[in-house]
Order: C-alpha cells, then sequence, then structure tokens
C-alpha cells in the first residue's frame, strides 16, 4: 500500500539519514508546500492577512522557543521580550538607514545578547527557579521599552515601520509579506530538522535528560545552554522583527507583552516539545482556535434567534478554548505531535491487530 515501508532499503548512510524515507509522507509534504506556495492566488487577502501569514510568523516563534524547551530543557517565559527587543532594534536601524537584511541580523543579534545574559542565570538555578529569572525579563524589557521615549516613543506611542525593502526592492503587497514570512519560516524549519542530527542537537538532547550526566560525558553544560539561549533568542528576535514589518507595520508596547510569552509556551507544549510537527499544529490550534470557536458560536446565535447573551458570546470562546487545551494535556501529554504519530504508525502496520496502542 502507498503507507508503507515495505521495500525501503538502506544501502547507505545518506538513504539511511533521508527526513522522509516513505513515498507517503514525500507526497504529503509536497501536497502542503504546494498550498502553501499558491494560497496567494486561492485564498482572499483577508484570509491571508488575518490568518496565514500571522500563522507562519507564530509557528517561527515556536521553533525557535522549543529549541530551548524542547531541545535543551530551559523553560523560558520572557519569550516575548527577546521578539520585542528585535523588533524595536531592526526597526530604529532600519530608519537610521541600515538595510533591511543587515539590520535584521543586528537586531537578533541585539536580542540574542540580551537573552544570553539573562539565560546564564540557567547555569546556576532549574525549574521555577529560572522560569522566574526569565519572566525578570520579561517585566524589564516592558518596563524599559514603556518608560524610554527614545525606543518608543512613551507608553502609548506606536513607531510605524518603513518600507520593508529586499536587496533593495520594495516589498508592499500582502502576497510580498506573506512569502517572506513563509520563506523564514520554511528555513527555520529545515535547519531545525537538521539541527537534532548535529553535534549541537546532540549535545541539547544529552543536557535536557540529566545536564550532570552530560558533563561527566564530556559536554559542557556551560557552553551549550548558553549556546542554546544565544540561537533561540537570535531567532526569537528576527521573528520579531519580521512580525512589526510584516504583520503589524508598525511596533508598540502592547504587542509584546507577558500575554504573548504565555501563549508561545502553551503552543510549544500543545504541539509537543522537541517537535517541530507539533509547532505546527500547536500554533494553528492557540492562534486560529479562539476566532473559530467565536464563529462558530456567533453562527449558533443567529441560527436560535439571539439565545445566547453577549456577555457568553464573549467568555464562551475564552472558555472552550482553555477547555481544549488542557483535554489535549490530558489525553495526550505529549502533545498533537503524538497524536500525528500514533495515527501515522497506525497507518504503517493497518490492518494488522498489533496496530493497538501499547
Amino acid at each position: 500500500m502507498f503507507y508503507r515501508a515495505a521495500g525501503i532499503r538502506h544501502v547507505n548512510y545518506l538513504q539511511a539519514r533521508k527526513l522522509w524515507p516513505l513515498p507517503a509522507d514525500r507526497a504529503t509534504l509536497g501536497i502542503i508546500a504546494a498550498l502553501f506556495l499558491t494560497a496567494p492566488w486561492l485564498l482572499s487577502a483577508l484570509y491571508l492577512n488575518s490568518y496565514l501569514t500571522p500563522l507562519l510568523l507564530w509557528t517561527s516563534a515556536a521553533l525557535g522557543l522549543n529549541l530551548l524547551m524542547g531541545g535543551a530543557g530551559q523553560v523560558h517565559l520572557g519569550y516575548g521580550a527577546v521578539m520585542a527587543i528585535g523588533a524595536y532594534g531592526t526597526v530604529h536601524m532600519t530608519r537610521a538607514g541600515l538595510p533591511f537584511e543587515l539590520a535584521l541580523l543586528l537586531g537578533g543579534t541585539l536580542a540574542a545578547l540580551v537573552g544570553t545574559v539573562f539565560g546564564a542565570a540557567a547555569l546556576r538555578v532549574k525549574g521555577l527557579y529560572l522560569a522566574v529569572s526569565t519572566l525578570a525579563l520579561q517585566y524589564l524589557t516592558d518596563f524599559v521599552i514603556v518608560h524610554v521615549p527614545a525606543i518608543s516613543g512613551g507608553s502609548q506611542a506606536s513607531l510605524q515601520v518603513p518600507v520593508l525593502r529586499l536587496l533593495g526592492m520594495p516589498v508592499t503587497s500582502d502576497a510580498g509579506m506573506y512569502f517572506v514570512a513563509l520563506g523564514v519560516c520554511a528555513l527555520l524549519t529545515v535547519w531545525m530538522l537538521n539541527i537534532r542530527r548535529t553535534s549541537f542537537g546532540r549535545a541539547l538532547a544529552a543536557i535536557r535528560e540529566k545536564d550532570y550526566a552530560a558533563e561527566i560525558l564530556g559536554v559542557s553544560a556551560f557552553r551549550y545552554k548558553l549556546l542554546a539561549f544565544w540561537v533561540s533568542s537570535f531567532i526569537g528576535g528576527i521573528v520579531g522583527a519580521l512580525y512589526a514589518f510584516c504583520y503589524y507595520k508598525a511596533v508598540s508596547p502592547e504587542q509584546f507583552h507577558i500575554e504573548l510569552s504565555i501563549q508561545l509556551l502553551a503552543t510549544v507544549i500543545v504541539g509537543g516539545l522537541g517537535s517541530v510537527l507539533g509547532c505546527y499544529f500547536g500554533a494553528a490550534l492557540i492562534l486560529l482556535a479562539p476566532p473559530l470557536l467565536n464563529n462558530a458560536l456567533a453562527a449558533l446565535s443567529r441560527q436560535y434567534g439571539g439565545t445566547i447573551g453577549s456577555d457568553l458570546l464573549t467568555h464562551a470562546p475564552l472558555i472552550l478554548y482553555g477547555a481544549l487545551i488542557v483535554s489535549f494535556l490530558l489525553f495526550e501529554p505529549l502533545g498533537l505531535a503524538k497524536i500525528y504519530d500514533n495515527v501515522r504508525k497506525s497507518l504503517l502496520v493497518w490492518p494488522f491487530r498489533h496496530t493497538r496502542r501499547q
């Protein structure tokens, strides 16, 4: 059948290291890639700007956070602050006349520097203590941005971003912004899929399991923890800048508050720690479930003559949204990626009896 491992023979290391050895996986990937590439012609500008572009940016941010949490096992509750540093740094450098590409890299580097300073707490504390340390980064960054007018222009100010220019050419169309977000998300996805097979990825996995055991094996926890915070913060800074240029078209203090950090944390946990595919699933659930539930309740209210009160209509989507997340965590703590993996493994051996989950 189409979804079978029979006939897949690894006769050299290149074949054994393929990311997608099954024809079904490659076909599924090709269909999804074709849908993403043709989305600007298949969907209206409303769906492209309101759903698909933020979904790609949100997934990119989740990939950066998942490298730290799922890859190295380090908790981070201040990822929104890292994105804010990258966004403000890139906007100011672009307004100063630097090319967007250079400003984006410098903004990501600035976010990496600040994130690594606070991530140095991971060298001495773990668990909830590390979470509090990274939470301090969030609140300190919020305070500095609001109270330093040179950065934000004031507590209620909003900085308009310059026109996005890639290689000197302006990108102003909705489709152009979408393809920028798609390109960055695709690059991060391929990089994350391959990083686990490198010495860096294996060192992070060793630290995630037992950092003192990794030290005995010769893996420097000092070096790799700092490197994990550096890389994750760099990705967060770049994605924060892309949020400002491709989605918001402006940057303000309200965009990167603690709510953003908590939502990204929920995205990674619900999707599946350490899973690249889980970042896509988690981002889709966290970002798209509330408006879909809201529209469904509004449709029910119209159908039954408005019997649903306005207060209930306002808060019910949030209640259902929270219940949905809790249900996923109760029935599958390893996240949505594990549910997909269970289905995929069942298809590999269906219809035999040993498809039952052990």
